[in-house]
């Protein structure tokens, strides 16, 4: 995809373009999945070492990479002189279709979240930063593993990430799929929703279809517990806090003429509340049981991923981020009232260690994030670039 740049994006960011839109298809031929991102690490490690990075560490949180970068008057002192720029890298389990020359060599693998974008704008301007030191203080890059689902940013944090490299702040990025190449949104308070996988199992008692009174049928008291968890939401949750509960797989049975033994039920609970995500989680547990104990058979539930928390922007660091988006592309391109979404982030985590903002960039009319025709718009990539230099340098002013 081309684009011209206008005049708010530097001639040396749109200079560098080329050749970070080179770097992303290069990620995006070799996606990595969640804790697998070993190729990528490498390659972003190998570039913060030759951009002449001041610091690069690799292994944390088991594949994330952290790169510092100095300022004109050398390291932060404390983490009150250091920020924290953070970008994704993993990819996801799909069979890419866009047909792009530079497509997954690897099949039922490809970026379809635009991840391998994140994370070649934050290489950009982690070189742009190494080579102009126009800043005060301490940069630090973050490149995290295990966005999808498998809460790579816990696992940086349980691994020391704000120990070893203290920031007052955090910020992070995403591109988003309908809003306009050079634009932004953002906006204080929830942007996107927390997220919990849910994991039923009804143990019932085979038989033959013939003879229902016999069996103790698991299939049936799924179907009725699929159609009451819709009340969940609509009957026992504020209508004034948004919240989602959606059953996604319903697995039973293996012959027309067999009453299964078990049955599966998985789904996701979206929330912005704390509270609520937690008042959801109790309320599936009792319901599951309470319907399994009326057909007479047995609930096992299970949450098998680490539930992310809603993300939440700091109201002063929004603000923050909000003037110097509007002084990189101007109040027009910067969207301060976009709605929220109720996909989930993982950079939820590290906004409740330290103050954090988190942005969409705009990605133009492209396929929608997690379908198999996504393709991430290299357009976008000197904006992500422009916004990640001008933010480090309004945070960290040289006095």
């Amino acid at each position: 995809m081309t684009h011209s740049t206008p005049a708010p994006i530097s001639n040396r960011i749109a200079a560098m373009a080329p050749e970070i839109a080179e770097w992303r298809r290069e990620l995006h031929r070799y996606p990595e999945l969640a804790y697998e991102e070993e190729r990528t690490a490498a390659f972003v490690a190998d570039k913060l070492r030759s951009f002449g990075c001041d610091q690069v560490e690799t292994g944390i949180g088991r594949t994330g990479v952290v790169a510092a970068v100095h300022g004109a008057h050398g390291p932060a002192q404390d983490a009150g002189g250091a920020i924290m720029l953070r970008a994704d890298m993993d990819a996801l389990p799909i069979h890419e279709e866009t047909g792009a020359e530079y497509a997954s060599q690897t099949p039922g693998k490809m970026h379809a979240c635009g991840h391998d974008g994140h994370t070649a704008m934050l290489l950009g301007a982690a070189q742009r930063l190494a080579e102009t030191k126009a800043f005060s203080g301490t940069v630090y890059f973050c490149f995290q593993p295990a966005e999808e689902g498998m809460a790579g940013a816990k696992a940086m944090i349980d691994d020391g990430l704000f120990e070893r490299f203290p920031a007052r702040a955090v910020f992070g990025m995403h591109n988003w799929p309908g809003l306009p190449v050079g634009s932004f949104a953002v906006r204080p308070g929830p942007m996107l929703a927390s997220a919990d996988k849910f994991a039923i199992r009804l143990n019932g008692r085979g038989g033959h279809a013939a003879k229902p009174d016999r069996a103790r049928d698991p299939l049936i008291a799924g179907a009725h517990l699929v159609t009451q968890l819709q009340t969940l939401v609509s009957r026992f949750t504020d209508p004034l806090q948004p919240a989602v509960l959606s059953v996604t797989t319903f697995h039973a049975g293996s012959a027309f003429n067999i009453i299964p033994d078990r049955a599966e039920i998985t789904g996701t609970i979206r929330t912005f509340d704390a509270s609520v995500q937690s008042d959801l989680k109790s309320r599936v547990e009792r319901m599951a049981r309470a319907i399994a104990e009326s057909f007479e058979i047995e609930a096992e539930l299970s949450w098998p991923i680490i539930p992310y928390p809603p993300t939440v922007n700091d109201s002063a660091m929004t603000g923050f981020v909000t003037d110097t988006l509007t002084g990189l592309v101007g109040d027009d391109a910067v969207k301060t009232e976009y709605p929220p979404t109720m996909g989930a982030e993982d950079f939820s985590f590290l906004a409740q260690q330290t103050p954090g903002c988190f942005v969409f960039v705009g990605n133009g009319d492209s396929a929608s994030l997690h379908h198999p025709k996504f393709d991430f718009n290299d357009a976008a990539i000197p904006y992500g670039v422009a916004y990640w230099e001008r933010l480090a340098q309004s945070a960290l002013p040289i006095s």
